[in-house]
């Protein structure tokens, strides 16, 4: 994983001639701010404000990710904790979900959106990332090692069971939920959101800077820049709760 992130950091600061040394030089030798200089001209330059690919990108991650977190653990707590009719099919089929990749069910979301009235909308890339099925496993595999007993003293106590989701499940489960919030995010992040989104003033800063470097080589430099501001924010927040990401997975296979 080091090794990528240090050779896309070194490609952002070469200049143009270094890009296209044989055999490739996998250090810079003159560094150069050249490329973001360039990267900010052109950025300045579109017709759309960059600032506005910057609050879409912003916007459908927080909106995404936030109501996924709440209705993940929202539903996961009654899957964990209560036996109803079908819970176990509901749950298998959860689990036979997280089987199909995105390019699977992109026809079929891209017809349940059409049928909403939702393309060419944020929501039709927000309300799909509601059902991101990794989400819910992981936070029913988590709640099912709270203890029964700590639930029924909280009822016994008269605890509605709103109160005992929002004062006693989500503090308990808290490494869970914060992985779930680091994971949706990174999607999220990444998305260009090109199968539902047309206008332009709707398009995130992925599609916009990607648009940047398809000016064939004479892009190059700037290319590489913009790998590395896309890349900045994800690894950041990888680096920072990779302890709690590694205790989740683990734990979420656990059993009492």
């Amino acid at each position: 994983m080091v090794v990528p992130l240090i050779y896309t950091i070194n490609n952002a600061f070469k200049p143009l001639d270094e890009l296209f040394l044989f055999p490739p030089r996998y250090f810079v030798r003159n560094p150069t701010m050249d490329n973001f200089s360039d990267l900010f001209n052109l950025m300045a330059n579109s017709w759309v404000p960059f600032s506005r690919y910057i609050f879409n990108t912003v916007f459908i991650t927080l909106a995404g990710t936030i109501g996924h977190v709440i209705l993940a653990s929202a539903a996961a707590y009654p899957l964990a904790k209560h036996r109803f009719p079908g819970s176990v099919v509901i749950f298998t089929m959860i689990v036979l979900s997280l089987m199909f990749s995105s390019q699977v069910t992109a026809v079929p979301n891209y017809m349940t959106m059409s049928w909403l009235g939702w393309i060419d909308t944020y929501w039709a890339v927000i309300i799909p990332a509601f059902a991101y099925p990794l989400g819910l496993y992981l936070m029913k595999q988590f709640i099912e090692q709270i203890p029964d007993a700590l639930l029924e003293a909280a009822k016994i106590d008269g605890a509605s069971e709103y109160r005992i989701y929002w004062q006693i499940i989500m503090p308990l489960v808290k490494p869970a939920w914060l992985t779930l919030t680091i994971l949706l995010f990174q999607t999220l992040w990444g998305t260009d959101g090109g199968n539902f989104i047309y206008s332009e003033q709707l398009k995130t800063m992925h599609y916009a800077l990607g648009q940047i470097i398809m000016g064939g080589i004479a892009r190059a430099g700037v290319g590489a820049a913009v790998g590395l501001m896309l890349m900045i924010v994800p690894i950041g927040l990888f680096v920072v709760s990779q302890t709690k990401i590694i205790q989740t997975m683990a734990s979420s296979g656990m059993k009492d």
